[in-house]
């Protein structure tokens, strides 16, 4: 755990933030690239079928999000240290961005192909269930109590809260669903062509990559955030000892 809170501090500096925002572009784009252009539409699908190339990435750095939020939290209720926590938060917000846009793309995709945007399918629904608790994770540190109390909570919420990701991930597996079966993350080899594999990998690297950006930005703001929320008191402190050495000087 020593070594990765090393790696929380190094990771948070400007320079990683730079090079990490260059490395997104240039990974988002060739992948908006690729999916776009040189890969061919599904047979069956059409070109409606290229919406996975986000949807998919997005959904598994949700998984992602939500596994460095267990593990934060896990850390934090074990060495009480403050930088865990700060991760847990950092890393359950980008989470509820990825879960979010998971959602929006597959009711787009769900459109044309099942004729509906929702639909109460095991899958989206454990999927709605996921973005609600880490809604709530997030809803509860804005609550009116000390800072390490709501972490605590927090905390608790983001160790159970994880037990949702294996749902989603096999609510294809365990119930009848609409959604389709998983072709990737399943025994034996991925039921898609070569060059769409190749395309979806990109885009898992180029998601990758901009979750790395967008929490190494978040861990410096909630920084800066903890620095300003420690002027008041920290003032506070200065100005009782300056009294105190007042009157012990009268």
């Amino acid at each position: 755990m020593t070594s990765i809170g090393r790696l929380m501090g190094r990771g948070s500096n400007r320079n990683a933030q730079r090079v990490l925002g260059i490395v997104s572009i240039v990974f988002v784009s060739a992948s908006v690239i690729v999916s776009l252009t040189l890969v061919p539409p599904d047979a069956v699908q059409g070109q409606v079928q290229r919406l996975m190339y986000v949807h998919v990435p997005a959904a598994w750095l949700a998984y992602l999000s939500f596994l460095v939020v267990f593990i934060g939290s896990v850390a934090f209720l074990i060495t009480k240290q403050t930088r865990w926590d700060r991760l847990a938060a950092a890393s359950a917000e980008v989470g509820v961005l990825f879960t979010a846009l998971t959602i929006i793309l597959g009711s787009l995709w769900g459109k044309p192909v099942w004729g509906t945007w929702w639909t109460w399918d095991p899958r989206l629904t454990t999927t709605a269930i996921l973005l609600l608790i880490y809604l709530g994770y997030l809803a509860v540190r804005r609550l009116p109590a000390s800072p390490k109390r709501r972490a605590r909570w927090a905390a608790v919420i983001g160790i159970v809260g994880f037990l949702d990701v294996p749902i989603v991930h096999l609510s294809v597996v365990w119930w009848r669903s609409l959604h389709q079966p998983p072709t990737i993350l399943r025994p034996g080899a991925p039921t898609i062509a070569g060059s769409m594999f190749a395309a979806l990998l990109l885009g898992v690297v180029a998601f990758s990559v901009l979750y790395s950006y967008l929490m190494v930005l978040r861990l410096r703001v909630a920084r800066i955030e903890e620095r300003q929320e420690m002027e008041p008191l920290t003032d506070a402190i200065r100005s009782t000892v300056g009294e105190e050495r007042v009157r012990a000087g009268k």
